[in-house]
């Protein structure tokens, strides 16, 4: 009785430090939570900049109609999406890209290179979007400085190159509508900014 008794003591004790243990597990995954930098597009630091004038590229799509990216239009904001049949997370991301583009009212254009159209055509009906612009051109990807993919494009009406950078989840892609409305390049930009001036608030609290 008495050993069944110490022993059932010892459990229950356990069970209290086990339970402490993991509660405060939770605090620092909260705490860290917290402190992680917002997730933004990844922005290369060759290529256009952001807030200039953008040339205009014509190409045909792969429905053969004549497509105009950038330059001053008097159409929506577009967001180009470059993609490829082999990237498996830019299939993934054609939801939330179709998605983001009818909340924002976005002219929606994606693009890819290669010289098999039938192979592009083929996967724009596979994954649903045969009746979006699907620009095939080399030249495109080399302007706006793609290099990985998936890789999006935000271009003003006014034809401003508004944000540009890869992007894996739809948390990159909102970055650049963000980023854009802030005023900001790029969220990287708005990061290191806001942490500068927390470095120079906690500086002026210490003097004063």
């Amino acid at each position: 009785m008495t050993a069944g008794l110490v022993l059932d003591v010892v459990l229950w004790l356990l069970v209290g430090v086990l339970t402490i243990a993991v509660l405060a597990l939770a605090r620092q995954v909260g705490v860290l939570n917290q402190r992680v930098a917002p997730a933004g597009a990844l922005t290369p630091t060759t290529g256009p900049k952001i807030g200039e004038l953008t040339e205009v590229l014509e190409a045909d799509d792969l429905n053969g109609t004549r497509q105009r990216i950038g330059g001053p239009t008097s159409e929506r904001t577009a967001l180009v999406l470059f993609i490829s049949p082999t990237c498996p997370v830019c299939k993934a991301l054609l939801p939330a890209a179709r998605s983001l583009a009818t909340k924002e009212r976005l002219r929606l254009v994606f693009a890819s290179d290669g010289f098999d159209p039938a192979r592009h055509r083929a996967f724009s009906e596979d994954v649903g979007i045969q009746h979006f612009p699907y620009v095939v051109s080399q030249e495109l990807g080399l302007r706006y400085g793609v290099s990985r993919l998936p890789f999006a494009v935000l271009i003003g009406a006014d034809g401003v190159l508004l944000g540009r950078g890869l992007v894996n989840t739809r948390e990159h892609l909102e970055s650049l509508m963000e980023s854009w409305r802030s005023g900001v390049a790029t969220l990287q930009d708005f990061v290191h900014s806001a942490a500068v001036h927390e470095v120079a608030d906690e500086e002026t609290k210490e003097i004063s």
